[in-house]
């Protein structure tokens, strides 16, 4: 198998400089994309290719159900690299119709370590539960989807990371997008957020505590 995944990429490259002489020296000289893509781990969906974009175009951070989690250093140092050196302009948070993660969450099945990283997707459920009412286990399964997409683009930019870039006036949005695999289209969630003040306020890191700020200890 591994001598057939060699064979495939010579022929690849191959086929690439005989299009484009100097696309591997140019994609050498620097890395300059204008978007990051946060989406899932699924085989399925491979960003470059939904988007028609080329190597170098995207910056890509996957993992199981697209989540974002303010305890991940992994996805936090992407999304600080993307942002504050890679200057991003675009970041697009992508979750999937028939994510197994997301359905793994929904029917509760025991499944070991991964249970408590899908625990997350338990949370929106939570929030939204009145809203799943009277829909069938497919439709529930969709919004779910949809709604794990909308909870994780809160998450980026409730981070300090985006919000210290819009503070500097960096142009950063921050985008909810869901990828059918049926069909190949990559639909827009009306989520696009790129400044402060569309944040609940408690979630608007605004300014530094004075001194004494925090209240003091039990017995102080």
């Amino acid at each position: 198998m591994l001598d057939d995944i060699f064979r495939n990429n010579r022929h690849w490259a191959e086929r690439i400089k005989a299009e484009d002489p100097q696309f591997f020296t140019k994609l050498a000289d620097q890395q300059a994309p204008q978007f990051l893509w946060i989406g899932c781990a699924d085989s399925r969906v491979p960003a470059n290719e939904i988007m028609g974009l080329l190597p170098g175009e995207v910056f890509v951070h996957r993992n199981v159900a697209n989540l974002v989690v303010h305890t991940d250093m992994n996805c936090l140092s992407v999304l600080q690299y993307a942002v504050e050196v890679l200057q991003v302009k675009h970041i697009l948070v992508t979750g999937h119709y028939g994510c197994g993660g997301v359905q793994a969450a929904f029917d509760g099945s025991e499944r070991g370590l991964i249970d408590n990283w899908l625990r997350h997707i338990k949370d929106t459920y939570r929030l939204y539960e009145e809203e799943f009412k009277g829909l069938d286990e497919e439709q529930s399964l969709r919004l779910l989807c949809e709604l794990n997409v909308l909870e994780q683009t809160a998450n980026v930019c409730h981070t300090t990371i985006v919000q210290n870039a819009w503070k500097r006036g960096q142009p950063v949005s921050v985008h909810g997008l869901v990828y059918s695999i049926e069909d190949g289209i990559l639909r827009d969630l009306g989520v696009n957020l790129n400044q402060l003040n569309q944040l609940p306020p408690i979630y608007r890191m605004s300014r530094k505590p004075e001194p004494g700020a925090f209240p003091a200890k039990p017995g102080e």
